[in-house]
């Protein structure tokens, strides 16, 4: 099926560098990424600024960055499998990378849940929502540095050289 989708995205919306890639796994994780590090500046903003309309809008981007990061997660995870690397990156790289994002799913799932119950942000426990957002932000951004070394460092998005290439630090 990732496949099929794949071969669609490269023939619907004519993305050359698509042909490149070996799953759909990069075409998907920027979303949530750019989402919830914007649902983490909106509540504080609005925290700050004692904006609710800032809050909700937190609270929409924290949803659709959730729901992008199922996305994300669930096409890393089937895509490791068949990522070249040598299992000195993966042991290095592509295991904290993978429990690095699996945990931001879940502390972002929850926080949604949590805001989506108490709109647009919860009242108790707010300094705990607001640090937790913090933390996926700073998780988001550990986790993406592994992922881009893994991508950049050792080409394990696309096709651009010899595989596979040892890890070095």
């Amino acid at each position: 099926m990732p496949a099929d989708l794949l071969r669609e995205a490269r023939g619907l919306f004519a993305l050359p560098g698509v042909q490149h890639l070996q799953n759909i796994h990069p075409l998907v994780v920027h979303f949530p990424i750019a989402l919830l590090w914007a649902a983490a500046l909106m509540y504080w903003l609005g925290f700050v600024a004692r904006r609710e309309s800032w809050q909700w809008t937190g609270l929409w981007t924290l949803v659709l960055g959730a729901l992008g990061a199922v996305a994300a997660v669930g096409t890393g995870l089937y895509a490791a499998p068949g990522v070249m690397l040598a299992p000195s990156v993966k042991t290095a790289l592509l295991v904290y990378h993978k429990r690095i994002m699996i945990s931001v799913l879940i502390l972002s799932v929850a926080l949604a849940l949590w805001a989506a119950v108490a709109r647009p942000m919860p009242a108790r426990g707010r300094g705990v929502f607001l640090a937790m957002l913090v933390v996926v932000a700073a998780l988001i951004a550990k986790g993406a540095d592994y992922g881009g070394r893994m991508v950049y460092d050792y080409n394990a998005g696309g096709s651009a050289c010899g595989q596979p290439i040892e890890f070095s630090q």
